[in-house]
């Protein structure tokens, strides 16, 4: 296989709420088609990853601030869970050496990026790689977002890692196509999936500029403010998008009933393996 076929994709996963993974009930039922495609993701890939970043949409920072500690600790950043939710632990390793390479590369681009070596691993990061890879054998960094939520800031950032997709690194951004959660229930039905119909359509139908622009006007979509009253879940896909900039999207993941009636999706950028 070529070295060009090599490249690793890139993912925008609808992470679910809270520590799923965990609770039998969620993960057999409400849970149940979305544990299918995250625990499809390594299979899909053209060899198995040396590393992962993950940019969750549950780190905010004042600029993009990379997670350094070896072996970060786990944040509980959740409530109202059993008591047994908050002893969970994602075995992975930090990877210092992948830090660092996102610097370069953000300082590179004439991006400003922050190192924080006490950061721990949120829900947005430990819930789906619980699913994703459960040996937790690969190194995991966390990256997160930047405070004001700008959408170009955010597809810019991705554009400047895309390199390291050919050094055989993971890019995992981890948020949710629908997050408003006053609405998370039937009422939703319809905005989550008129929301969910364009978000689709401008992800898969369009690439490069085109999608850029839909993007970063992304609350012109129908029902827009209802799917994300704040956007700190759909910004992570901002990232993934600049990182697979010219190339195709495809949805690998879609329901139309989750919690009773929501629309939800999540997308792949690149070659995969079927």
């Amino acid at each position: 296989m070529s070295a060009v076929n090599q490249r690793q994709p890139v993912f925008f996963i609808s992470h679910g709420g809270g520590p799923w993974p965990w609770m039998p009930n969620a993960l057999n039922n409400v849970y149940a088609q979305l544990a299918q495609s995250l625990a499809s993701l390594l299979d899909s890939l053209p060899k198995k990853p040396d590393a992962i970043l993950m940019i969750s949409a549950h780190w905010e920072a004042p600029e993009f601030t990379v997670q350094t500690a070896l072996q970060p600790d786990m944040i509980y950043d959740y409530g109202g869970f059993p008591p047994h939710t908050y002893q969970v632990h994602y075995a992975s390793s930090g990877s210092p050496e992948l830090a660092e390479r996102v610097v370069d590369l953000l300082e590179q681009a004439h991006i400003k990026v922050s190192s924080d070596d006490g950061r721990g691993y949120d829900h947005g990061m430990f819930s789906p790689m619980q699913i994703i890879n459960p040996a937790a054998d690969i190194p995991v960094v966390q990256l997160s977002l930047k405070k004001g939520l700008n959408p170009q800031e955010h597809i810019e950032m991705g554009r400047a890692l895309a390199a390291l997709r050919d050094e055989n690194i993971l890019i995992i951004a981890s948020g949710l196509s629908y997050h408003n959660l006053r609405m998370f229930n039937a009422n939703a039905a319809g905005p989550s999936r008129d929301f969910d119909q364009w978000l689709y359509e401008a992800v898969v139908k369009h690439q490069g500029s085109e999608r850029n622009q839909l993007l970063q006007q992304w609350e012109l979509a129908p029902a827009a403010r209802i799917a994300h009253p704040r956007e700190e879940h759909l910004l992570p896909l901002m990232v993934a998008v600049g990182a697979a900039e010219l190339e195709q999207g495809s949805r690998n993941y879609h329901e139309t009933a989750f919690l009773g009636g929501l629309s939800v999706s999540s997308f792949a950028f690149g070659d995969l393996r079927h």
